[in-house]
């Protein structure tokens, strides 16, 4: 059984920056694509970063590029979304997402792709 459990959100001022968790049990990082995704209130969900199952690419929405980091530890089978710089329109439910077929390519920002959603964590930046 896969699941996914996020974590790190909270309730912090524009500029601040926080740490997302993914940890994952019942599936490998290491040989499967990851994405976050996050919806923001009164709207759908949308695609926010997305690594692939090397950790060679990484991908993201034009709205959060330079600003956020996706990355990955192995070892701890855990993804992370870094981000900084936060604004306001930041603020919203945050998932991870994972594909279950390893090593396959999906495409990234399309939410259909993923097997695996965790349960989400709320970030709300203050202005």
């Amino acid at each position: 059984q896969v699941q996914l459990v996020e974590s790190g959100g909270g309730l912090v001022q524009a500029g601040s920056s926080l740490r997302l968790s993914c940890v994952a049990s019942g599936l490998t990082v290491s040989t499967s694509a990851m994405g976050w995704f996050r919806r923001p209130p009164g709207k759908e969900r949308e695609f926010v970063a997305a690594i692939n199952w090397s950790a060679s690419n990484t991908y993201y929405a034009a709205s959060v590029k330079g600003r956020f980091t996706i990355s990955r530890d192995n070892a701890k089978n855990t993804g992370y979304l870094q981000m900084t710089s936060l604004k306001s329109e930041d603020t919203g439910v945050y998932y991870c997402a994972a594909v279950g077929e390893r090593y396959r390519i999906p495409y990234y920002s399309g939410d259909y792709e993923y097997d695996y959603w965790g349960q989400g964590t709320q970030v709300t930046v203050s202005s």
